[in-house]
């Protein structure tokens, strides 16, 4: 009699073939995911502080673009200082000067200086009050390194509308009599005013003179419409007109670029 045998037990795995393999490819997918997801995180902690590191850039550049304009801001007040300063001094001594309406000239008008019509230089009788503004203008700049922010202060001459044609200038006219004008206002203040006072003693904040003379002919009237002796007279004088320190073409891309990087 033969004996029955039992049949021999078969595997899942023999019985499905492609089942090892698809866990295979889960295993491998699932240790992928994990590696993706550990680099994701490092590159995200890694931005974050990369973000954390330009932000504390920007936080410095906007404090020294802040320290730029502050600094902007001193020097225009310091302007404004000086001439308000001035024209409240030489008003006490009976100098009546005057201050122009954005704060950056101070205006001797010629009843100060006595120019004539077609005349360069300062009436005798006038040279006290020409001394006392130079010494009050070499007092004030002097003052607290003031000087450091400015550029230049220049004593600008001016005429009337009418045509002039001296000898002295011939075609060149109102734009020779002008500087003419301001160049003796400056000699004057050379040879009178003290040693320790002079004006061409001060330097601006790179070590350069910081007054310079210029003459502006009869383009730029107090009074546009001259008619009569006093308003001739009223063109006929000299301004002193500051400009302080400001930044270079350089300076400002630099400025430009910190703004965009707030943007």
């Amino acid at each position: 009699m033969a004996l029955l045998r039992s049949p021999k037990a078969t595997s899942v795995d023999d019985e499905n073939p492609y089942w090892m393999s698809f866990s295979d490819v889960m295993s491998g997918l699932l240790v992928i995911f994990i590696l993706a997801s550990v680099i994701l995180i490092l590159q995200l902690m890694e931005l974050e502080q990369q973000t954390e590191q330009k932000q504390e850039r920007l936080q410095e550049e906007l404090v020294e673009l802040e320290k730029e304009i502050e600094e902007l801001r001193k020097a225009e007040q310091v302007r404004r200082n000086i001439l308000t300063e001035a024209a409240e001094i030489l008003q006490k001594r009976g100098i009546q000067v005057e201050v122009s309406e954005n704060s950056t000239v101070l205006r001797i008008p010629n009843q100060l200086l006595g120019f004539d019509t077609a005349a360069d230089q300062i009436g005798q009788q006038y040279e006290d009050t020409a001394r006392e503004i130079g010494e009050v203008l070499h007092q004030l700049i002097s003052k607290e390194d003031r000087s450091d922010y400015l550029d230049t202060v220049f004593v600008e001459g001016h005429t009337d509308s009418r045509p002039f044609t001296g000898r002295l200038c011939g075609e060149k006219g109102n734009w020779c009599l002008s500087t003419f004008r301001a160049i003796s206002l400056w000699q004057f203040w050379e040879r009178s005013l003290q040693e320790n006072g002079k004006l061409s003693s001060l330097k601006n904040g790179e070590g350069k003179p910081l007054f310079s003379v210029s003459g502006y002919a009869e383009t730029r009237p107090v009074v546009e419409d001259q008619r009569t002796a006093d308003d001739y007279s009223k063109n006929r004088r000299i301004d002193i007109r500051f400009t302080i320190r400001r930044p270079s073409s350089e300076d400002y891309e630099k400025v430009r670029a910190k703004v965009d990087l707030t943007k």
